[in-house]
């Protein structure tokens, strides 16, 4: 197992290049600049060139790409164009442990829900429950958050007042970096955007644990499992749901990745500080090294959620042997 994750760890090195490569390009290659307007004014010609020269834009793209990657391993991941103040490690610093307290949340309640829910729906196959699952499951998995977020801000912020609109995450206090106190206010912020996020990836969980439990519940293992006398529940539980989670294990690196990195439209409906938002108004901005940094920081995570669900099906499946 050792030699197959340094395998892949080294595998992993000419794939983060690339991918620093091609976000550099394509994001420097979209028209317009960082410097082309003050607010709504356009900005003098010559004030942009000094700006470019003061931040290197005014070199070539390939010494420009240098400079960056060569930076990347001192800690440096570049300035930011509209907030001289700040660079992009204190933009990543500040909104990165808002993302990951969004994305574990939202993870939690995804396999809180679907899983058991994904359960019951086999357990209780083509039968009302079953029909209900599956046909709740299929309508939150289509819609959208940029749909679901907006209704729950409407009917619980608006009209009942429950929870506030937005604004988790402005000024947050951590512990140790990443955990916030758990207070009622916390969690009343982060109710709406948690739900609006989860709720789809418990709906594709509860679909991939029902299919899973279905085919296994039909294995012979489990008929002699149940022709030894041994009770439903240990059957299930023991037997079965261990080796019908498989499929679910598969989705879990991307979708791990993608909930921590922050949801680009969850965050920037409910105006959370955290990474996703900041990438799109980065796009508007033309902050290049910003936008470069995000992107490599998500290839890492990713690469990083593969690898541990690599790991995860050595110890569902023991058949599974990479050595």
């Amino acid at each position: 197992m050792l030699r197959y994750i340094i395998r892949r760890l080294l595998y992993a090195i000419p794939v983060i290049f690339l991918v620093i490569l091609a976000t550099f390009v394509l994001v420097q290659s979209m028209p317009g600049g960082p410097f082309d307007t003050i607010g709504q004014r356009a900005m003098p010609e010559q004030m942009i060139r000094i700006l470019e020269r003061r931040f290197g834009l005014d070199q070539p793209l390939y010494v420009q790409f240098y400079r960056y990657l060569t930076n990347i391993f001192k800690g440096d991941f570049g300035p930011m164009f509209r907030q001289p103040a700040q660079d992009v490690r204190d933009i990543i610093g500040q909104t990165f442990p808002v993302s990951v307290q969004l994305g574990l949340m939202s993870l939690i309640v995804a396999f809180s829900l679907g899983i058991p829910i994904g359960v019951i729906a086999a357990l209780n196959h083509n039968s009302i429950i079953d029909y209900t699952v599956t046909f709740t499951a299929v309508l939150f998995i289509s819609i959208p958050a940029l749909v679901l977020g907006p209704i729950l801000i409407y009917v619980f912020a608006v009209n009942l007042g429950w929870f506030p609109i937005a604004f988790w995450g402005a000024n947050p206090p951590f512990f140790l970096g990443f955990l916030p106190p758990l207070t009622k206010d916390f969690f009343a912020h982060a109710a709406l955007p948690v739900f609006s996020l989860g709720t789809g990836g418990a709906a594709g969980i509860a679909r991939l644990t029902r299919a899973g439990l279905l085919e296994v519940l039909s294995s012979d293992y489990i008929r002699t499992a149940r022709a030894k006398g041994l009770r439903e529940r240990t059957v299930i539980v023991v037997h079965a749901l261990k080796n019908s989670l498989i499929p679910v294990v598969t989705v879990l690196g991307p979708y791990l990745a993608g909930v921590i990195t922050g949801s680009f439209i969850t965050e920037t409906i409910f105006a959370i500080n955290g990474m996703g938002r900041r990438f799109v108004n980065s796009i508007g901005q033309r902050e290049y090294f910003l936008q470069t940094s995000l992107v490599l920081l998500y290839g890492l995570l990713l690469i990083a959620a593969n690898l541990m669900v690599d790991i995860m099906y050595a110890w569902f499946d023991p058949r599974i042997r990479y050595d």
